[in-house]
């Protein structure tokens, strides 16, 4: 492992890391780390002198699967705090597993019906 790998990160560094864009694509959208850190009380970056956030991995992955569930799975602020707070062991990597390979079967489904358009036209 490379000490890149776990080493405390900047905000701005996590918000690339998840994959966050902002409306205008000029910036990152680092205020929604800071909400998700006022909604969701398991985010617990270091915050030094001069206010910056730094977070380990134990919070990045709690970010990722809040994106996860508010992002990628539409959930509420509400639903997802019930599925990070209860006891029962989270299958959130299963349940992305999943959503990808449904993402890979609609492209293929789409690639699939552009190559019988294109067969259709030589006919």
């Amino acid at each position: 492992m490379n000490k890149k790998d776990y080493a405390y990160k900047t905000i701005g560094e996590v918000a690339k890391m998840l994959g966050l864009k902002s409306k205008n694509n000029h910036s990152l959208p680092t205020h929604t780390i800071r909400f998700w850190e006022k909604e969701f009380k398991q985010i617990k970056p270091k915050v030094l002198s001069n206010k910056r956030r730094y977070y380990d991995t134990d919070a990045i992955n709690i970010l990722k699967k809040i994106k996860f569930l508010l992002k990628d799975q539409g959930m509420t602020i509400k639903g997802a705090k019930q599925i990070l707070k209860s006891s029962e062991p989270l299958k959130l990597d299963e349940m992305a597993n999943k959503s990808i390979k449904a993402n890979d079967l609609r492209y293929k489904l789409a690639k699939i019906s552009n190559i019988i358009k294109k067969l259709k036209k030589f006919k």
